[in-house]
């Protein structure tokens, strides 16, 4: 059966890689996107072509109404919810932690861990039976800097997804009663624009020698974890943290 999701940063990366599979699944697609809306557009676009039906919302995850505007825009648009992949996220340039402005850490943490609250809070409300929803699923987006630390480059970051582990083991046991699984994926060094976002375009390839398949990973290989935790294959799946790391 077709399923309706909400895709948080999704117009670029790794959150337009799980549209495009979901959509290649023949899924209705909500694209989450905070300023660039032509990059969203092409998503949905790309959604389409693959099958799937879609439309993009606007909103910055940090700010709780923007967050709660997203949910009932997508909802009113494009049907009730089956799944919500909270995959916005950001960090930037690679520095130590003593040389770090508060804005900076403060930016991180109300992105990458309050933004993420706000999505879980708003996909559980929706999906939950408890408030009359039909079940669903929950994918959070975490990273292998959760575990690694990233020491001299992202530990704010690196920070950030250990909570949004944190999150996805207990709120997945506070809603397996109630048809709602909860799972995050742990992507490892994946070419993406991220890298170049914070500056650093060269540090996937500089990092590959290190991984010990001996490449960096796909957006498309973190989607396929992705997808597979949204779909029935993985029903008595939930509070899970998966690797995608090439075993790094």
């Amino acid at each position: 059966m077709p399923k309706t999701i909400l895709v948080t940063g999704a117009s670029r990366g790794i959150g337009r890689a799980v549209a495009l599979r979901a959509g290649a699944s023949g899924w209705t697609v909500g694209v989450g996107y905070g300023n660039d809306r032509d990059a969203a557009l092409q998503t949905v676009a790309r959604v389409e072509e693959a099958g799937g039906k879609a439309a993009a919302f606007a909103g910055d995850v940090a700010v709780e109404a923007d967050v709660v505007r997203v949910f009932e825009d997508c909802e009113r648009v494009l049907g009730s919810l089956d799944g919500v992949v909270a995959n916005a996220g950001i960090t930037s340039s690679a520095q130590p932690l003593t040389e770090m402005s508060a804005e900076r850490m403060r930016r991180i943490v109300e992105v990458n861990v309050l933004g993420t609250l706000l999505c879980a809070r708003e996909g559980a409300r929706r999906m939950s039976t408890r408030y009359g929803g039909r079940g669903g699923a929950i994918v959070l987006l975490s990273s292998a800097a959760a575990r690694l630390g990233s020491p001299n480059e992202y530990v704010d970051y690196a920070a950030s997804k250990g909570a949004v582990d944190t999150l996805c083991i207990g709120l997945a046991r506070e809603l397996a009663a109630e048809g709602v699984r909860v799972n995050a994926v742990r992507p490892g060094v994946i070419e993406t624009e991220i890298h170049a976002s914070s500056g650093d375009p060269g540090r996937a390839e500089r990092l590959a020698p290190t991984i010990p398949m001996g490449r960096t990973g796909s957006a498309d290989e973190v989607a396929a974890a992705v997808v597979w935790l949204l779909g029935e294959d993985a029903s008595y799946t939930t509070g899970a943290i998966l690797d995608v790391t090439g075993g790094r």
